[in-house]
């Protein structure tokens, strides 16, 4: 069902891109008694900070108009901000429907192991994010941080390998754009150039995952997945929408009502996260939905006029069977128990 990931001899620029990114920031954030050879590390790390930093200025161009245009004042920002939730990039992707009720267990596998290959947990994000913020947004980002710790800590993956654990290895086992988005987070997080793009990105976190969460959670319940990989994921994402709103309150809003210039840097930042998550659900589409049988069985229910993002289109064409095409619909709430 599902296409191999594309091995190293075959990788296109951006692969070979964000794997060399995300192998760096493995081996740059994890700790390390002593520095190896400190002239060659510190050459290497040059040339790494260019290549991210190119990647990372080529993502705000594709976003920066649509970011200028953000009300400046807290009120209307706030709006804008929350109507993200639906209208955002990504935000209401047949990906996840599917999940819920057609996805089988390989799929959701597969998804979970894309899903948890990010180079930096949110917790740590959080922690690079509010070094020297002003006070209250800080605070805010220190109650983040703490309950963040207190919820997961036992969700990580055992210390000792075995056989039920199966560890993505992100050589070859998980699509580039996966590692984009992960490489993304860390480079808005850890350079201060970019701070307030990543309070945006990590807003734009809290505001979306809830929503996915329900599906996602509803497709391992259906298959019977509830290993330490499915208790990761779910444990990430909150399960209602308090967090997002005192993000919102407490760390952008009196940010923007300090400094209204700040109100398109923080857009651009939560822009730039539904870019690339549209872009990650994308690819998982085009592997998951690699069946055209699995594809023409899939719909789900409550008609719309309005396609969905990401739904696939009918090709006209005299010599090959036209393409499957879904009817369009509207996402509706899935009720299902928690794992």
């Amino acid at each position: 069902m599902l296409h191999a990931v594309p091995s190293s001899t075959e990788s296109t620029p951006d692969e070979t891109t964000h794997r060399l990114l995300a192998s760096s920031n493995r081996q740059r954030l994890s700790p390390r008694r002593t520095a190896g050879d400190f002239d060659v590390e510190l050459e290497q790390e040059t040339s790494i900070r260019r290549l991210e930093r190119r990647f990372v200025e080529s993502e705000r161009a594709a976003v920066r108009a649509e970011a200028k245009s953000t009300p400046a004042e807290p009120a209307g920002f706030a709006n804008w901000f929350t109507s993200l939730n639906a209208t955002g990039s990504g935000q209401n992707d047949a990906l996840f429907p599917w999940l819920a009720q057609h996805a089988e267990r390989e799929a959701l596998s597969w998804f979970l192991d894309q899903e948890l290959a990010q180079v930096s947990q949110f917790a740590d994000l959080v922690a690079f994010t509010q070094v020297s913020l002003p006070t209250g947004p800080k605070l805010e980002l220190a109650r983040t941080l703490w309950d963040e710790l207190a919820q997961h800590a036992t969700h990580e993956y055992p210390s000792m390998p075995s056989a039920a654990v199966r560890r993505p290895n992100p050589l070859t086992d998980v699509v580039w754009e996966s590692l984009a988005l992960g490489n993304l987070m860390t480079a808005l997080a850890t350079a201060r150039h970019y701070a307030y793009q990543s309070l945006g990105a990590l807003g734009a976190f809290e505001l979306t995952s809830t929503i996915h969460l329900r599906f996602v959670r509803a497709g391992l319940v259906r298959v019977g997945l509830s290993d330490e990989r499915a208790e990761r994921y779910l444990s990430q994402v909150k399960s209602d929408a308090q967090p997002a709103s005192a993000w919102l309150h407490r760390v952008l809003l009196p940010l923007i009502a300090n400094d209204s210039t700040l109100a398109p840097v923080i857009a651009e930042g939560a822009l730039l996260r539904l870019r690339a998550e549209a872009r990650c659900f994308e690819r998982y589409r085009r592997e998951l939905w690699s069946s055209p049988a699995g594809v023409a069985r899939f719909e789900y229910a409550d008609e719309s006029s309005t396609p969905m993002s990401g739904e696939p289109t009918p090709k006209s064409t005299t010599t090959a069977p036209p393409v499957p095409a879904f009817r369009p619909v509207k996402w509706r709430e899935v009720h299902r128990p928690k794992l």
